[in-house]
């Protein structure tokens, strides 16, 4: 096994990335996003792709930037959140789209990374996650085109569970706070989110990196070297650009001051 995971450029990064493959991709809304890897996807020119991620970013910001070029054919995500241009695509059969609920992506993502073909899980019994139904993807009238199957339900101890498939993609993009030679990575605070998920589930996991650490200390390891197989150093202007999805501020109250 290559012992020095580091790539020098974002080419290197993303090497073998082809039209039609899919990704795994880190982040919750715009926190701990690999924005660099993202950008240097979308100036390969591939297309089709196909996203496993939590959300797809916002209008202009994270993976709305694939979306926006009409890179994106499919997404499994939890939630469409208030990127109008992904749900544009979605209402007009642009693009085919899987919601499952976040715990059960965040599971399948696991799953997926740990070998485990399938699991059973409470999240979405009686509802039509499991009953099939959910649009996957629209005609450009708004009519269903094409809509989810429904799954296998098998009860346990008296209680039902739906069966749900783990996740394994062609790559994986994720960011982390450091890195080492080696692919240990260690998250900060909320970025953790999906990014070490993501991480499993990537056959070709590749991670941006904000500081590179000559050594971890294993206790301080959040995700273990041997799921990533690429390490791309970010340049100080690139780690220290972070987006805000949404910037929410207190005024102070009429004729007073906050206090803390």
């Amino acid at each position: 096994m290559r012992r020095d995971k580091v790539v020098a450029t974002t080419a290197e990064a993303l090497d073998g990335v082809r039209d039609g493959a899919s990704f795994a991709v880190g982040g919750f809304g715009l926190s701990g996003i690999p924005n660099v890897l993202i950008q240097a996807l979308h100036d390969t020119g591939v297309s089709g792709i196909g996203v496993v991620s939590n959300n797809c970013g916002v209008d202009g910001g994270g993976l709305g930037v694939l979306l926006a070029a009409g890179r994106i054919a499919r997404v499994t995500a939890s939630y469409i959140g208030d990127n109008k241009e992904f749900a544009r695509q979605y209402l007009s059969g642009e693009l085919e789209v899987e919601l499952t609920p976040q715990g059960s992506l965040a599971e399948r993502l696991r799953a997926g990374g740990a070998g485990i073909p399938a699991f059973y899980t409470l999240a979405g019994v009686g509802t039509p996650v499991a009953e099939g139904g959910l649009p996957l993807r629209h005609n450009p009238d708004g009519t269903i085109a094409m809509a989810s199957p429904p799954k296998e339900v098998r009860a346990f101890d008296g209680r039902e569970y739906v069966l749900e498939h783990g996740i394994t993609t062609d790559f994986a993009l994720v960011r982390a706070a450091r890195g080492d030679r080696h692919g240990n990575l260690v998250f900060h605070r909320a970025a953790r989110n999906f990014n070490p998920l993501a991480a499993m589930a990537g056959r070709v996991t590749v991670a941006e990196v904000e500081e590179l650490a000559e050594h971890i200390d294993p206790d301080d390891v959040h995700l273990p070297g041997v799921f990533v197989q690429r390490v791309l150093v970010l340049t100080p202007e690139q780690a220290a650009d972070k987006s805000i999805e949404r910037r929410t501020i207190t005024p102070p109250p009429a004729g007073g001051t906050i206090t803390r």
